[in-house]
């Protein structure tokens, strides 16, 4: 699929961009034509000469010294993706104000190819709210973001910020050019954790951050999926996925249960509580009134409905967060909820789970199958969850007994 493909590599000032000669690296060997850009403050990081030696093409550096007297306008033209990697907090700015300083920047802005950006700078940089809005920015514009992750950091901070492992870099472009598994069909995902009232001020809620249900959503419209996701956070979602927002568990199970047969694939990534206070306060509970007494009762069970009413042609996928006895509690709910495929993860371990980047998790499947998927980012972990589901749908036209195939 990348075969052929031709691939502007954008390398900006950054320290991480000694990893950008792996990209490099594996971009050529999976047959990608590449044209490596560096920027004036690249070659503080990294010579020339090494991508010239590796790329498919010299190095170009200046909108001046190129014998093509438009060279921007030419590489954004034959591009079929432009990747900067690393991306820092002036290239970013640059693509998002539409600044044309240099050759990388002038680039950007004069095609019409899809745009892979890998952001990495310290976390300091990474968290300012100015950073922050240009990432939403070039995320509702439809640019590929790969996120960073957490270690370590130029000087030995540790922190968010770090350039996102280049397989990692690769997969993006690879997943780019797919023509996915998913391919018409349609996606639901849930994420996030639901918050249940006590009041109008406090609530019951879980640890869930929804970032790996965002990224199931993310990855299952790269495959080629029309994905609707319905979330309780306000984590930010590609032009094309249906977004969904809710707050309870019964506000989730009214969104999902909305024509729940007709998808291919449904994936319960939510942490949806499992118990709410019955008859919330109208008014905020004050403390001079004492303790209260809380009474709960159990929330609908969103995944054993929808295993109960499940249509022959869907495969369901549900989550189970554990802290003990992973394996026996995870195929107990796989089978007790109808799921087609459980994923559990122990998320006492660290780096897994709850408001990581990373995940860890087992995938155990109704026909006995158990496959288990290292501490890795939670892109990683959505791709392979999906894999699973896919490889577990029956081809979407299958050649009914009295039909026959085309000549």
């Amino acid at each position: 699929m990348l075969q052929g493909r031709r691939v502007v590599l954008g390398i900006s000032g950054g320290i991480a961009a000694y990893k950008a000669i792996e990209v490099c690296r594996r971009l050529v060997d999976a047959g990608v034509h590449v044209i490596p850009v560096l920027t004036e403050q690249a070659h503080h990081m990294v010579g020339p000469t090494t991508f010239t030696a590796l790329a498919s093409e010299p190095v170009k550096t200046s909108l001046w010294h190129d014998r093509d007297p438009i060279p921007h306008t030419k590489l954004g033209q034959t591009a079929d993706a432009i990747v900067v990697c690393p991306a820092t907090a002036r290239v970013i700015s640059d693509l998002v104000t539409g600044r044309s300083g240099d050759l990388l920047s002038a680039t950007l802005i004069a095609t019409a190819a899809p745009v892979i950006v890998c952001p990495a700078m310290h976390t300091e940089m990474w968290e300012h709210p100015a950073v922050r809005h240009n990432i939403e920015v070039l995320v509702e514009r439809g640019v590929v973001i790969v996120w960073p992750e957490e270690g370590r950091l130029a000087g030995g901070d540790i922190g968010k910020g770090r350039l996102a492992d280049p397989l990692v870099v690769f997969e993006a472009v690879e997943e780019l050019f797919q023509d996915g598994p998913l391919r018409g069909r349609r996606v639901l995902i849930t994420a996030g954790g639901t918050r249940e009232p006590l009041d109008p001020v406090r609530f019951l809620g879980n640890r869930s951050s929804g970032k790996q249900g965002h990224a199931l959503a993310e990855q299952a419209a790269a495959m080629g999926a029309e994905v609707t996701l319905v979330t309780t956070v306000e984590l930010p979602v590609s032009p094309g996925i249906r977004r969904i927002e809710v707050g309870t568990a019964a506000e989730m199970h009214s969104a999902v249960q909305t024509d729940s047969g007709s998808y291919d694939v449904i994936v319960m990534a939510a942490a949806v509580a499992d118990f709410r206070p019955v008859g919330a306060s109208t008014q905020k509970i004050k403390k001079d009134g004492g303790v209260p007494t809380v009474v709960l009762e159990p929330t609908v069970d969103i995944l054993a409905g929808l295993g109960q009413t499940k249509p022959s042609h869907q495969v369901l996928v549900g989550f189970a967060a554990e802290t003990e006895n992973l394996a026996s509690n995870a195929q107990e709910k796989l089978h007790r909820k109808g799921a087609d495929l459980l994923v559990a993860n122990d998320v006492s371990a660290p780096g897994v789970g709850f408001a990581h980047d990373t995940n860890a998790v087992t995938i155990y499947g109704a026909d006995g199958s158990v496959a288990e998927i290292a501490r890795s980012p939670k892109t990683t972990i959505a791709r392979k969850v999906l894999e699973a589901a896919a490889d577990r749908l029956a081809p979407k036209h299958p050649i009914q007994d009295n039909e026959s195939p085309e000549p």
